[in-house]
């Protein structure tokens, strides 16, 4: 009788949650604590900035300025800004968009270096184990979150729902509690494996345990993931700067050529065109509305720059993490203002209100200790020539430290009293 043919099995493939499954020879223990240290460091920075960005906006001072109504205890750590150093929010909120920026190549290799173990049988092993899982889940959920919101903010690129600021603000907690809880966690196994090279008791658990012929080692592998660190750095900071920097800032909206010839030549966010500022508004009808105890004046612009002028040096730092460098400004004092409104001696704050019909901060508030800096103005002009229409024609507010979107461009109302 004929031979019957022998079936060949076929080998049974192999799932994510099998060891062997992944076979990189890069992953390790003493790889993934290198990125993770790399990481509490620069987290911990991005998170300490982030609170100091929204504490400029002064959100606990009147309901204008807050964008994340009932955020209760989350708000503890609110603070009166103040308006110096005068160049303070552009050091802060730089180093936040930079890090972050900065980050992205460290924060996706730490996910990939450590993706088997989200696969991992059984999923929870005890109750310490449970909370770490838990701790893993808000930590990688949140992180993804953060940097995605903050990066399409950065470009402009609304296209989450709701507003950036609440929902960065709320993610930002949930990260915190994912990253503090991790932190404990982790950090003692962390330090072990740096100093070992391996985790105390048993083997190095990140390691494929059949991995593939090395084409890079490991320190080829922290190489590459520095150095693409670096070229987000070199291809994002100079946003924060002039001249050359700006230009090679190929990977934001504000590291092109300055916009247009002349002493109006520097960043602007919105256009007056874009938020439908008509040429009529700002023409010889405009009138800036001036309110408190004194009574209400309505002041021409010619009247404004007959008053007294005063001139300041200072920036346009905005969310986004760009800025210019210092510009001359020139305008009347707030703080006189304030006077002719009824407070000679002691100005408190001012309610500011835009010709501007839409967007978030058409109106805002300021603290007493911004409207008492004698470099707050109501700017008139800047480095010697009268405002462009972009830059906040026919009047402009400057404040030292103080957030791009709270320096109101196209005033209408000044309204001086408790806030």
């Amino acid at each position: 009788m004929p031979e019957r043919p022998r079936i060949r099995s076929l080998p049974i493939p192999r799932t994510p949650a099998d060891p062997g499954f992944w076979r990189s020879p890069v992953r390790g223990a003493r790889f993934t604590a290198v990125l993770g240290l790399v990481l509490l460091v620069g987290l911990t920075l991005l998170f300490v900035t982030g609170l100091l960005s929204y504490a400029a906006y002064n959100p606990d001072l009147n309901r204008v300025n807050d964008k994340t109504p009932g955020k209760g205890l989350l708000g503890f750590y609110l603070l009166s800004w103040p308006t110096g150093p005068h160049w303070l929010y552009r050091l802060t909120q730089g180093l936040h968009v930079t890090a972050g920026i900065v980050l992205v190549p460290v924060l996706l290799a730490k996910l990939w270096s450590v993706i088997p173990r989200f696969f991992a049988l059984p999923p929870v092993r005890s109750v310490g184990h449970a909370l770490e899982r838990l701790s893993l889940l808000l930590l990688v959920g949140g992180a993804l979150f953060q940097f995605v919101t903050g990066l399409l903010n950065i470009q402009l690129d609304y296209l989450f729902p709701g507003s950036f600021y609440t929902l960065h603000f709320y993610g930002a907690w949930v990260f915190l509690a994912g990253f503090l809880t991790h932190t404990v966690l982790k950090t003692p196994q962390a330090v072990r494996a740096l100093r070992d090279g391996l985790p105390r008791g048993g083997p190095d658990v990140l390691a494929a345990p059949d991995p593939l012929p090395a084409t890079l080692s490991r320190r080829g592998a922290l190489a590459l993931v520095g150095a693409g660190s670096l070229l987000l750095l070199i291809t994002s900071a100079g946003r924060s700067f002039d001249g050359t920097l700006r230009r090679i800032a190929l990977l934001t909206p504000r590291g092109g050529t300055d916009p247009g010839p002349g002493p109006n030549a520097f960043q602007v966010n919105k256009t007056a065109t874009a938020v439908r500022i008509r040429p009529a508004d700002t023409g010889e009808n405009w009138r800036l509305t001036v309110r408190g105890p004194a009574g209400e004046f309505r002041l021409s612009r010619a009247e404004l720059l007959a008053m007294e002028q005063h001139t300041a040096h200072l920036p346009i730092a905005c969310v986004e993490g760009w800025s210019t460098s210092d510009q001359q400004w020139r305008g009347v004092r707030l703080a006189h203002l304030a006077a002719l409104a009824g407070y000679p001696d002691r100005p408190p704050g001012v309610f500011v209100e835009s010709l501007q019909r839409r967007g978030s901060f058409r109106k805002a508030a300021l603290r007493d200790n911004q409207v008492r800096d004698g470099r707050s103005l109501l700017a008139l002009e800047v480095n010697g020539a009268p405002l462009s229409p972009d830059h906040g024609y026919p009047a402009r507010i400057i404040v030292p430290a103080a957030p791009g979107v709270l320096n109101t461009k196209w005033v209408e109302t000044l309204t001086f009293g408790e806030l």
